[in-house]
C-alpha cells in the first residue's frame, strides 16, 4: 500500500508541474556545446519560452511528454517513497522520541531514490525526448520524431535492445538519489522542527506545505548539474551500437559542457527547475501526507472489532 500512495501522490503532482519541465528541458538544451553568445537564443527565459512554444506549437504543446511523465511519477515515488514509508513503518528512520535520525533518512532517501530512478529511467528517455520535441522554427537539441511513449519504447528497444531502454539508467540513479536524499530529509527535519515549536500549525498541513517549499530550495540546488546532464544523455542522438553521438557517458558529458559552455551552464533552466520543482515537490509530499491519512483511516476503521450484538 506505501508503494501505491507514494506513486498516486507523483502522479497527482506530475499533471501540474510537466510544463515547467517541458521549458527547464528546452532551456537545457538550448545552445548544447556552443559557446555563450555563439548560439541563437530561442527562449530568453521561463515566460519567453511559455510564450514561444504556445506561440509556435499549441498551448497544449507545453503538456509534451505528459503521459510517460506520470507514469515516470507513478513508478519513481511509488518506489522511493514506497521504500522510505516502509523503513519508518519497520522504525529505521525514528529514534526513541519518534524524531528522525540524520544519517538514516539519508541514506534510506539515497538507496529508495536510486531504485526509483533506475526503474523509472525508460520512461524519462521518452519524457525528455517527448519534450524536447518542436516545430522546426524552435526546435533544440537532437530531434527524435516520436509520436508517442509507447511507439518510442518499442523503436528504441528494436535499434539497441534493453540495454538502450537504460542506456541512461546509471545517472537516472545518481540524479534520483541526490534527488531524494536532498529532499525528504530535508522535508521530515524541517517540518519536526516546525511542529516541536509551533510554528505554522494553523492548518493541519500547513506545516507540510512550507516544509516541501523549504525542500524544493534544497533539491533544486543540488540537482541541478546532474538535471542538466541527465537532460543531455537522454536527448542524444545514438548511433551504431547504440553509442551516444554526442557524449560517451556522465564524465564525458560533464567535460565537454565544462569546455564548451563553461561552468555556469550546469545552472541552465534552473528557473523552471525550481518552478517545476516548488509545486512539485509541495503537491507530492502533500498528497503523501494526505493519502497516507486516508489509508490510516480506511486500516483503522476496517480493523476495528466489530461490537456483538
Amino acid at each position: 500500500m506505501d508503494f501505491c500512495v507514494g506513486g498516486l501522490a507523483g502522479v497527482g503532482a506530475g499533471f501540474f508541474s510537466n510544463p515547467f519541465d517541458v521549458l527547464k528541458v528546452r532551456l537545457q538544451l538550448q545552445g548544447e556545446l556552443q559557446a555563450r553568445g555563439k548560439h541563437k537564443v530561442l527562449y530568453k527565459n521561463i515566460a519567453h519560452a511559455a510564450y514561444v512554444i504556445a506561440k509556435h506549437d499549441g498551448i497544449l504543446a507545453l503538456q509534451k511528454g505528459l503521459v510517460p511523465a506520470l507514469w515516470f511519477q507513478l513508478v519513481v515515488n511509488g518506489a522511493r517513497l514506497g521504500i522510505y514509508q516502509t523503513a519508518d513503518d519497520f522504525g529505521f528512520l525514528r529514534d526513541e522520541h519518534h524524531n528522525t535520525k540524520l544519517a538514516n533518512s539519508l541514506l534510506f532517501g539515497s538507496m529508495a531514490g536510486m531504485a526509483g530512478g533506475f526503474l523509472g529511467s525508460p520512461l524519462m528517455l521518452m519524457k525528455i525526448q517527448l519534450q524536447a520535441q518542436a516545430s522546426k522554427k524552435i526546435a533544440v537539441g537532437t530531434q527524435h520524431e516520436i509520436k508517442g511513449m509507447l511507439s518510442g519504447l518499442i523503436s528504441v528497444y528494436r535499434k539497441t535492445g534493453v540495454r538502450g531502454l537504460w542506456r541512461g539508467g546509471f545517472v537516472a540513479s545518481l540524479r534520483n538519489l541526490f534527488g531524494t536524499a536532498a529532499q525528504i530529509p530535508t522535508y521530515s527535519v524541517t517540518k519536526e522542527w516546525m511542529d516541536a515549536h509551533h510554528l505554522f500549525q494553523q492548518s493541519r498541513y500547513l506545516s507540510t506545505f512550507v516544509a516541501s517549499n523549504v525542500s524544493a530550495v534544497v533539491k533544486t540546488l543540488m540537482l541541478a548539474p546532474l538535471d542538466l546532464i541527465t537532460t543531455r544523455l537522454y536527448n542524444q542522438g545514438v548511433g551504431a551500437g547504440g553509442k551516444g553521438t554526442l557524449y560517451s557517458g556522465l564524465l564525458d558529458c560533464a567535460f565537454k559542457i565544462i569546455k564548451t559552455e563553461g561552468v555556469f551552464a550546469f545552472y541552465k533552466g534552473i528557473g523552471p527547475a525550481y518552478m517545476r520543482q516548488a509545486p512539485h515537490s509541495v503537491l507530492t509530499l502533500l498528497f503523501w501526507d494526505i493519502l497516507k491519512d486516508i489509508e490510516h483511516s480506511f486500516l483503522q476503521t476496517n480493523t476495528k472489532p466489530k461490537e456483538k450484538k
